[in-house]
């Protein structure tokens, strides 16, 4: 209970981005008379700052920070009963390393696990020139095509599993995920406030999180993952169009760059969640 006060409290401090004042007081009738004018001026000069060092110095732990990130999204009940299955459909556009762009509608069927690692996804991909699927089910993924499964290339399948574990969605499933998260600092950029938290999973994954101070939303993220025989890349996902979705909070659209360069956009047209998903379309046909 007193971590949900603390995390309500967050959330108000937040959303109405005011700055509490020391009110004020009359001095003691024994405080001596400011012997100038100049010195008044200078004290009044030197109150600011000491109030915005006392306001610098107000910390909050992890888990008040992304617990009230949790209630701006929804809430946890919210989020584990409402986001327990559904159906997003959109459009991927992908950008090659010359500059050409590769278009595809998407729709994208789950059903939410325990933890992220027993999530069933199914992403269905349809381009101009063919049609295929990813399964993501027991932590495994296997690709569909001509209703004949195939192994995806393993660069297809390190990008799937890194998109899925690197997420706000993992932000918001520490607890159940057994991750632990830790407080880094809090930033300036670009005029934002914003609270710097890292998360690392139990897979030794971490991700970084840019989180508004003044909305509590995950502005974007940052992780790295190795390049075989070279240096690691540097991924950054920005997260934009927030839109309320049924009681909670989703990017609409999102974009992701590879060591500063954009690499991909996926634009969301529509999310429905609590859509009966029928299990068998994870199901691996060769068993």
């Amino acid at each position: 209970m007193a971590l949900i006060a603390l995390a309500t409290f967050l959330v108000s401090m937040a959303l109405a981005g005011q700055t509490q004042t020391r009110p004020q007081t009359s001095p003691p009738a024994s405080a001596p008379q400011k012997e100038t004018q100049e010195e008044a001026k200078q004290e009044a000069k030197q109150e600011p700052k000491q109030q915005q060092g006392k306001k610098d110095k107000q910390e909050f732990t992890a888990e008040q920070i992304v617990e009230s990130v949790i209630l701006v999204y929804g809430t946890r009940p919210a989020l584990d009963h409402i986001r327990r299955n559904g159906v997003e459909r959109g459009r991927i556009t992908r950008f090659n390393t010359d500059g050409n762009a590769e278009e595809a509608n998407y729709e994208r069927r789950f059903v939410r696990g325990e933890n992220l690692s027993k999530d069933k996804i199914r992403l269905d991909q349809k381009l101009p020139t063919m049609e295929y699927s990813l399964i993501f089910d027991d932590g495994k993924l296997w690709g569909l095509i001509n209703g004949a499964a195939f192994t995806p290339r393993q660069d297809a399948t390190a990008n799937f599993i890194s998109q899925h574990h690197h997420s706000i969605d993992s932000l918001l499933r520490y607890k159940e995920c057994g991750s632990t998260i830790s407080v880094v600092g809090k930033e300036q950029q670009k005029g934002l406030e914003l609270f710097v938290i890292d998360l690392v999973d139990k897979e030794k994954r971490r991700t970084r999180y840019y989180i508004s101070a003044k909305s509590l939303r995950v502005l974007w993220l940052e992780y790295e993952e190795g390049n075989p025989g070279g240096t690691p890349v540097k991924y950054t996902r920005k997260f934009h169009d927030y839109r309320a979705v049924q009681q909670t909070l989703a990017p609409y659209r999102i974009v992701l760059l590879e060591d500063g360069r954009q690499s991909q956009e996926t634009r969301v047209l529509t999310i429905t969640y609590g859509v009966k998903v029928n299990d068998s379309i994870f199901k691996n046909p060769e068993g």
